[in-house]
């Protein structure tokens, strides 16, 4: 029998996401001599992301590619699951790349993260979650849900053998598939983060990647072109696993655009502010090696919304929320609400 007192409305809510990938999320696009530099200080931008989480309290989602779980290339290579995706095209696949990968994290750094992890797992407030074992693609030419299904399991399968439950699920280059939710609840898992309402922002496979939408999603970083993209409670808890949609993406920082840096910032800090006056979630998201370069630009600007994320918690009551801590709080909403 439900609850007769319903469980009052969340206040605004400050939701952060990292797609945590190292070389296994850039390998079919960027070679090591051009992007290298850029995943080496990781090492250096991941410990200083969580010093600036724990003085803040911020609570954070670490969607991990399952492949930086492990410790060594032979535990790597025992842990690989039995049907694999079979890409129309090869690149994309990384099975088809695993010779060139090291023994371990010290002889490799662009492929293996357990010590991150252990850093990551060890601060407050951190939440470990999936960005599938092998950073699979759900919209490209040739996968399956059988592969999917293998793949959500063996990342499941890896986390488990570390004492992790794997609650939240970030798609591998927001390739978001309805038909595939199912073997999401399946897995486990009980939210992931859907893609922002635009045409901008619509799911696609690389084929289907076009030049004129990624210069408007550049655009709409610096100037208001689709919206903030705050999130009605309720909307996030009309289906199962809830769909906690991205809000915007934090790009970094470029010299290029120095003299635009204000326009960026300011359309986070809006989306923010709109979120924490109306009660809704605005949902951030990175990657770890986005701050690879420029680490000290990066944090100022990640420091900047930290402060701001204070100031809009002690005038309006926003609090940080994990996506794992959404979903919690989602079905206490549904389990509450009156029959």
């Amino acid at each position: 029998m439900a609850n007769s007192t319903p469980t009052p409305d969340p206040p605004g809510t400050l939701v952060i996401s990292l797609d945590f990938e190292i070389n296994w999320g850039v390998r079919d696009q960027q070679t090591l001599a051009q992007y290298g530099p850029h995943l080496l200080g990781v090492r250096q931008a991941v410990p200083a992301m969580l010093e600036l989480f724990a003085e803040y309290g911020l609570h954070v989602t670490w969607a991990t590619v399952g492949l930086l779980f492990f410790r060594t290339k032979a535990e790597l290579l025992a842990h690989l699951p039995a049907v694999q995706p079979q890409y129309a095209d090869a690149n994309l696949s990384p099975y088809l790349a695993l010779d060139a990968v090291g023994e371990d994290e010290a002889h490799d750094p662009y492929h293996f993260g357990h010590s991150l992890i252990q850093q990551i797992i060890a601060t407050p407030g951190q939440e470990m979650a999936s960005h599938t074992f092998c950073h699979y693609y759900c919209l490209e030419r040739g996968q399956t849900l059988e592969s999917f299904r293998a793949d959500l399991q063996a990342a499941a399968d890896t986390a488990a053998g570390q004492s992790l439950t794997l609650k939240s699920l970030v798609f591998p280059r927001n390739q978001y598939n309805a038909n595939y939710l199912e073997a999401c609840r399946a897995a486990g898992i009980t939210s992931y983060r859907g893609n922002e309402q635009s045409w901008i922002y619509k799911e696609r496979s690389e084929e289907q990647q076009a030049l004129y939408k990624r210069g408007a999603r550049l655009l709409d970083a610096y100037v208001n072109l689709s919206g903030r993209h705050t999130t009605r409670w309720a909307d996030m808890g009309r289906s199962f696993p809830y769909n906690i949609p991205a809000s915007r993406f934090l790009r970094p920082w470029s010299g290029r655009f120095k003299a635009l840096e204000g326009l960026r910032l300011r359309r986070i800090l809006n989306g923010m502010e709109q979120a924490a006056q109306r009660g809704e979630v605005f949902h951030l998201w990175w990657h770890p090696h986005n701050f690879g370069q420029h680490l000290t630009e990066n944090m100022a600007v990640l420091r900047r919304i930290a402060e701001h994320f204070r100031r809009l918690q002690a005038r309006y009551g926003m609090q940080s929320l994990s996506m794992a801590e959404v979903a919690e709080r989602l079905h206490s909403l549904s389990t509450s609400a009156p029959a």
